[in-house]
């Protein structure tokens, strides 16, 4: 009987990876998809199952070894007789968790090795799981990964080729690529005032998409090698709900329907697009625009927001002139105007034109280009001509697409899906998360909801009890702000404690020739706890954590200002702040005495 070897498979960006541990020996009876070895990178470490059952002939390798696609691993004898074997003779369910006098806290759910979904019993079904998550973005597929560590039989469904989502393959990730390499060209031209000059930039849009994807590749290619380690079953497909325990998956080969026992709606939103837009190749929205087609030399930005003025920024900096038009009265809606002044002193040169207040009212597209008419008070009379317009005026929730009807989920008039605090729906069984759920739709509150979703279904506490969520514009420069803004308080009528640090009072602001920014604290009036901050200048998404954690462990001034900050950082005008509220920093001109 001839011996097969099995060898390591695709495992993604995982490459030369050390074996750290081996989980058979010769001699034994293994069944398809146990574990043969675990291996470990800088990354993470995952296990590789055998595709194959049979008796072990030949271990290939050692502890310490480093492998690679292709390394051979194992001989097997004796494959089909020993599978066979080790296959329960009637389709299995997973094993439910062990059962507790009352549901863990998260802390306390022990990850135990995931089940694999089995073939369902009931010929209705193709597989079938203990959690089927919809959607593999970050809160997807964190959702998915946190089910499968705690010994759930989980199934992905994802309508893409890649995991992320719209964050990994089309939005976070690829607009902040080409955010870094606008800021070190935007960086280059300002060494010019230091005495140091370097040639105009030669832009080779091939090469910069080809980066770009390449940081998408690494991503998605680690997101599949750790679906794998975890045993996660992936089907590739557009999911629609049934009924309350299943779900069928259009997927290339056919539809496969799947049964549930608990389900994880994380379905995302798309962009939302203007009706009268006609569809053209010049009119795009952000997934377009990340596309980079080509640089125009005038480019219309219609929404005023966080997207819009991110894509504008870098197509700005690869050459393009810039307008934006947005029907409210500013920019950057939910920062205070404050942070959105430096902002704009810093980028009024990008723009020929901002109109605020103003609406779009018509798009034709002609041979020349995409005309534009518009209506209110800084409207042009005449339409504009525009060699591309981005689409950037919010996103639209899909949980009206998704048949969550049919499992009896409530989904709202505007696609969003109510759920508690554990994230159940309506339904017992059923969660959902993310930009499904409501404002804001930002990937960190849905990756800490999907955690909350897989816990509360494995039978945890788990809650969703978070006091604030961050917000951050990747701009130049960053915009950040987290928890009660000035003009929330203020359209509230709360009393808050106001504090500012100037960047031009920061040494490293100073040497870093960017000292336009400031670092603002809010205070609760009566307890001096932090209740809100905002900062604006460079890397001020790195820093808005502090403030953020800040406000969850109820810090007040003193506590702030007298944890030790390294000097010289953008980090310690957080600290400086919180002294310039108590009235003891020596970094600023002293308080007036009166």
């Amino acid at each position: 009987m001839s011996a097969i070897e099995i060898k390591v498979p695709d495992i993604g960006d995982f490459k030369d990876v050390e074996v750290i541990e081996i989980l058979v020996k010769p001699g034994d009876v293994i069944r398809p998809e146990q574990s043969l070895v675990t291996v470990e990178s800088d990354k993470a470490s995952m296990e590789i199952p055998s595709p194959t059952g049979g008796t072990v002939v030949t271990l290939h390798v050692k502890l310490g070894d480093r492998i690679s696609e292709g390394a051979p691993l194992i001989a097997l004898e004796g494959a089909t007789e020993a599978a066979q074997s080790a296959q329960p003779a009637q389709p299995a369910q997973p094993a439910q968790p062990p059962a507790a006098a009352e549901p863990p806290s998260p802390a306390a759910v022990e990850a135990v090795p995931s089940a694999q979904p089995a073939r369902a019993p009931d010929s209705g079904a193709d597989l079938t799981c203990q959690v089927l998550v919809l959607g593999a973005g970050p809160g997807g597929y964190s959702a998915a990964f946190r089910a499968a560590d705690l010994g759930l039989a989980t199934i992905l469904v994802e309508r893409g080729a890649t995991l992320g989502g719209v964050c990994l393959n089309v939005g976070c990730i690829p607009s902040k690529a080409l955010l870094h390499v606008a800021g070190v060209i935007d960086e280059a031209a300002h060494f010019a005032d230091y005495g140091v000059v370097f040639a105009p930039p030669s832009i080779d849009l091939d090469k910069l998409r080809s980066h770009k994807s390449k940081v998408v590749g690494k991503l998605t290619s680690g997101l599949a090698a750790m679906a794998r380690g975890r045993r996660v079953t992936v089907v590739e497909g557009v999911g629609k709900f049934q009924d309350a325990h299943h779900l069928t998956v259009e997927t290339a080969t056919g539809p496969r329907r799947i049964r549930f026992e608990k389900a994880i709606i994380a379905a995302g939103s798309e962009a939302v697009r203007l009706p009268f837009a006609p569809r053209d190749a010049r009119i795009v929205d952000s997934t377009g625009a990340l596309e980079l087609p080509f640089v125009p030399k005038k480019m219309l930005v219609i929404g005023g927001g966080i997207i819009g003025l991110e894509m504008g920024t870098v197509y700005s900096t690869l050459g393009a002139r810039l307008e934006v038009v947005e029907m409210l009265d500013g920019l950057m809606t939910g920062a205070d105007r404050d942070l959105v002044r430096v902002w704009m002193k810093m980028n009024e040169k990008r723009f020929d034109r901002i109109m605020l207040g103003t609406k779009t009212t018509a798009i034709e597209s002609r041979p020349d280009g995409i005309w534009v008419s518009f209506s209110g008070g800084q409207a042009p009379a005449e339409p504009q001509r525009y060699d591309l317009v981005l689409e950037a005026v919010g996103r639209r929730p899909n949980g009206a697409v998704i048949g969550a009807e049919a499992a009896g989920v409530k989904v709202g008039e505007r696609g969003f899906i109510e759920v508690d605090a554990q994230m159940r729906t309506n339904v017992d069984h059923i969660f959902a998360i993310g930009d499904l759920v409501g404002q804001p739709m930002l990937a960190h509150k849905a990756t800490h909801q999907g955690h909350v979703a897989a816990e509360a279904a494995a039978g945890g506490k788990s809650h969703f009890d978070a006091r604030i969520i961050p917000s951050v514009a990747y701009t130049d420069p960053e915009v950040a702000w987290v928890g009660l803004t000035e003009d929330d308080a203020r359209a509230r009528g709360i009393q808050v404690g106001r504090a500012v640090f100037p960047w031009a009072a920061s040494g490293r602001a100073i040497a870093n020739g960017r000292d336009e920014g400031f670092t603002k604290l809010l205070f609760d009036a009566n307890t001096h706890r932090l209740v809100g901050g905002a900062i604006v200048g460079t890397h001020a998404g790195d820093l808005i954590s502090e403030l953020a954690l800040a406000v969850e462990m109820g810090a007040d001034a003193t506590d702030i200002g007298r944890t030790i900050h390294p000097h010289p950082t953008l980090g310690e005008s957080v600290g400086l702040a919180a002294e310039v509220f108590e009235g003891v920093c020596t970094d600023v001109p002293a308080p007036r005495r009166g």
